[in-house]
């Protein structure tokens, strides 16, 4: 990332003219993100270890602002906080070209501190259902759905994970506002309108994969696209993904993992589904999320009939 504006750097403390520092508030103002955020990613992710001056103030260099931005960033993407710490861990350890990255939005960065999105905060961190639900058509009716699924989905998708993550909220608050958010998905797709003769994308969690919600918001940016869409959710059976894609025959099938868990319960899975997909001619497969990313990252598995994506918007063109 790269280095940090004017305009950010009118709160510098400044100990030493070459060696700009920070102050953990000052931080936190360029950031966006809490001191409680920036001292549990510290404590529990290592991503940086600031210096302590006497009176046990931490001080950040610049570099360290960086770091905490470009992480940030990333979980932004989708990534979670550790996923993201480790490939900033290895960009600088190994002088390779950065992983890819996981199937997400290729367009400008969501805003997490929309109006929108501060009101769901609020409505979920009281579990008010309902309240969330005005919030979430609202925003649809009023900004479309292009701007619904990166300003406001996708953001408050992520910052309802960082607060439990950190323990600003509780699980029974994430599962609550979780679940409100997929309800909603579900009827925006099951309304949404394509055409009968439109190409079909199948997108499935992979086996022992909980988190359908990334798959159903690629789905839907899909559908904008002009595909007609079929979701296979969360934690599906190999074969029940096989038999689907053998049934409906889909021009492309997206395969989603947010975490390795799919790779650990069952090592063989990848090499099972990508010896199908040498199978399935007329059907492109990709395989996405910052789960398969870390995973491929640290193995040695080399897949021949799919493809590992980093790009939603080439995925999604329609030939």
């Amino acid at each position: 990332m790269s280095g940090l504006s004017d305009a950010l750097k009118k709160g510098m403390l400044t100990m030493n003219l070459e060696t700009p520092s920070y102050f953990i508030q000052q931080v936190s103002e360029i950031t966006g993100l809490s001191k409680l955020v920036i001292r549990k990613w510290e404590e529990r992710y290592q991503i940086v270890i600031p210096k302590r001056l006497d009176n046990g103030y931490r001080v950040y260099t610049e570099a360290d602002v960086n770091k905490i931005l470009t992480v940030k960033s990333l979980t932004e993407q989708g990534y979670s906080v550790k996923q993201a710490a480790f490939l900033v861990d290895k960009n600088e350890t190994e002088p390779e070209p950065t992983p890819e990255a996981p199937i997400r939005q290729t367009k400008s960065q969501p805003q997490a501190t929309n109006e929108y999105v501060r009101e769901l905060l609020k409505e979920a961190t009281s579990c008010h259902e309902a309240g969330m639900n005005y919030i979430l058509q609202k925003a649809y009716h009023e900004k479309g759905l292009e701007y619904f699924i990166h300003s406001v989905a996708i953001p408050f998708l992520v910052e309802m994970g960082n607060r439990w993550k950190t323990g600003v909220w509780q699980e029974y608050q994430e599962a609550i506002a979780s679940m409100t958010l997929r309800d909603f998905l579900i009827e925006l797709r099951r309304n949404f309108m394509v055409r009968k003769e439109a190409p079909t994308l199948l997108g499935a969690c992979l086996p022992h994969e909980k988190h359908e919600i990334p798959v159903m918001l690629i789905l839907l940016q899909a559908m904008v696209k002009g595909w007609k869409t079929v979701l296979i959710g969360a934690s599906p059976a190999q074969n029940s993904i096989e038999n689907t894609v053998q049934k409906l025959l889909p021009d492309r099938v997206i395969l989603s993992a947010t975490t390795t868990t799919p790779f650990e319960q069952v090592p063989s899975l990848l090499l099972e589904l990508d010896q199908f997909a040498g199978t399935c001619k007329n059907t492109d497969f990709y395989l996405g999320g910052p789960g398969a990313v870390e995973y491929m990252s640290k193995s040695n598995i080399k897949l021949e009939f799919i493809k590992l994506t980093r790009s939603l918007d080439s995925m999604l063109e329609i030939k």
